[in-house]
């Protein structure tokens, strides 16, 4: 943590939904005009999409089946960790991109599914905003969460969340649904060891729960919508917060434990402006406050 250098970290898997909620913030940081620094967690995986393939196959030579993007050694962790522990210190670091589809290919000047080359985050922001897999990481060995100000969770129901990678995969990169099928299955074991686990290190969860009928994901032929989903949201510190304000400001919302709340959920980007712009502006206060000019 920093009171200088703050870092904001949105962590979720591949079809949860932290792109929507990345827009959230970017809208927030126009509003409020502050200048932020981006980091995809994609750029710090270690492979190109060639690369990744060919080593989910020598590693099923070995008998590993569960070779993903979820596992540590399919990225570099270590380097991540080591950009926020740089930016928290010094407000600088080094990130790059990782090129997902032709559109980002023509903006970037780089193939698909190759990594552009490493560069330093611009200089003088007022806070570092990442987005992606492993935003609250924390192993016997790594803990990108002791540099971290602010963790957001973005955690569908399961199904919800196969429904909508298969939905993306297909629409976005031409995958085809077995493709995508054999992807969730493969990364299964790592979901559960890497990717739950950091939810519990989170200062909010986002849990998106849909009403209607989602028991096949895999034929499901439409995704649910904002409209035939509630919101759980989840408080590390509910202190820190007004519950009863937020219930009386969102309409159909109510207490579902001492630290949840539940919103309808087509309330959601109202219920995240709400919450979320009293955080950032807190953190920034402190950093001016303690650091001015």
């Amino acid at each position: 943590m920093s009171d200088k250098h703050p870092i904001i970290s949105v962590t979720g898997s591949s079809g949860a939904g932290t792109t929507s909620v990345r827009r959230t913030f970017e809208h927030i940081f126009r509003r409020e005009k502050i200048t932020a620094a981006f980091i995809e967690g994609d750029a710090f995986h270690r492979y190109t999409r060639e690369e990744m393939n060919e080593q989910v196959k020598i590693e099923a030579a070995k008998g590993n089946d569960h070779f993903s993007h979820f596992g540590l050694e399919a990225n570099l962790l270590e380097e991540l960790e080591a950009t926020f522990k740089s930016y928290s210190e010094t407000g600088t670091g080094r990130t790059r991109h990782y090129v997902h589809d032709d559109n980002e290919a023509d903006q970037l000047e780089a193939r698909e599914g190759m990594f552009t080359p490493w560069e330093d985050l611009p200089e003088n922001t007022d806070l570092l905003f990442y987005e992606g897999l492993h935003g609250a990481i924390k192993t016997d060995k790594l803990d990108v969460t002791q540099y971290t100000d602010l963790a957001i969770g973005v955690v569908p129901v399961i199904n919800l969340e196969w429904i909508q990678k298969i939905h993306r995969d297909k629409s976005t990169r031409g995958y085809s649904s077995e493709e995508i099928t054999e992807t969730i299955l493969r990364r299964m074991p790592d979901y559960i060891e890497y990717i739950c686990p950091q939810f519990s290190q989170t200062d909010i969860n986002f849990q998106r729960v849909p009403t209607v009928d989602t028991s096949n994901p895999f034929v499901a032929r439409w995704i649910p919508t904002p409209e035939e989903s509630m919101v759980v949201i989840r408080f590390k510190k509910p202190t820190d917060l007004d519950l009863s304000y937020l219930l009386a400001l969102i309409d159909g919302s109510f207490m579902s434990r001492a630290n949840a709340i539940v919103i309808p959920g087509s309330k959601l980007d109202l219920a995240m402006q709400l919450i979320l712009t009293p955080m950032i502006m807190k953190l920034i206060e402190r950093k001016r406050r303690v650091f001015p000019g």
